[in-house]
């Protein structure tokens, strides 16, 4: 997790740094309105992301904070994410954005 030294000074900052790209927006958003995912549902969710790329994004929202992963004790293991509760504090910002977002495509 990052130090509040090493976040910037600017809120708006902070928040595109911690979920700025558009792979964490996507994992954000599977989270969000599916719930509980495992690696696979991302994958087929969000098909244009590498497994490199993917793993590295849950990685960087794990060490933030924002996203919990558990693993249970099978064979083969299975892994989870879900939303931490500072994950889900981003709801209503993911819900703002579907609005606008359709609200955008509707004036095209």
């Amino acid at each position: 997790m990052l130090t509040r030294e090493e976040l910037p000074e600017c809120p708006v900052a902070t928040t595109v740094q911690l979920i700025g790209n558009k792979w964490k927006l996507l994992i954000l958003r599977n989270l969000i309105f599916n719930g509980e995912q495992r690696f696979s549902d991302f994958s087929k969710t969000i098909p244009a992301i590498s497994k490199k790329v993917l793993t590295d994004n849950l990685r960087a929202l794990e060490n933030d904070g924002i996203v919990n992963r558990r693993v249970f004790a099978e064979v083969p293991p299975r892994v989870v994410y879900t939303l931490s509760e500072l994950g889900q504090s981003l709801k209503p910002l993911l819900d703002a954005m579907m609005v606008w977002g359709n609200e955008y495509k509707s004036k095209l």
